[in-house]
């Protein structure tokens, strides 16, 4: 059973619930998330695996996930790296949001910037495929109907001026 540390409005520890708890009390905790942007500039997706429980068969970020109790966020972002794509990348922060879901789930993302083109030894449990798309393409997958993570959504409006 995988568990979450569980903070304040400081982003600072106050308790440790299962993941299923936190979900389930909406309790805050964190996520992380890391941009991969080739040297063509063109930005990284992950198209989730059929068995993922939530948001399967949806593009995000092409790591992303739960920060574990007594895990940094840094941490976090290594070990699912190496869990979904199958690599260790050199990672810089970008950005700390707030995110709420408007079901009552607040998350604290911290965001990660990569650069490189891969290749990806990807995790099949996990990640269908992960390709490379210019801004305007994901803004014109979005318009088209593609479903993609609400998480994803938030982070490219507010960050990348996608409508």
């Amino acid at each position: 059973m995988e568990y979450l540390d569980i903070i304040n409005e400081k982003d600072e520890v106050i308790g440790t619930a299962s993941m299923e708890e936190a979900h389930q009390q909406k309790l805050p905790h964190r996520i992380v998330h890391i941009f991969i942007f080739n040297k063509e500039n063109k930005m990284a997706l992950q198209l989730r695996s059929q068995y993922k429980s939530f948001c399967p068969n949806h593009w995000c970020t092409p790591v992303g996930g739960h920060v574990r109790a007594g895990e940094t966020y840094e941490q976090a972002a290594f070990r699912e790296c190496k869990e979904e794509l199958g690599v260790k990348l050199e990672i810089t922060s970008t950005h700390k949001d707030i995110y709420e879901d408007g079901l009552g789930n607040k998350l604290f993302l911290t965001t990660y910037k990569a650069i490189t083109d891969g290749p990806f030894n990807i995790n099949p449990e996990e990640v269908q495929k992960v390709e490379f798309f210019t801004l305007e393409q994901i803004q014109s997958m979005i318009n088209s109907g593609e479903k993609f993570h609400p998480e994803l959504l938030f982070l490219l409006k507010k960050h990348f001026g996608i409508k």
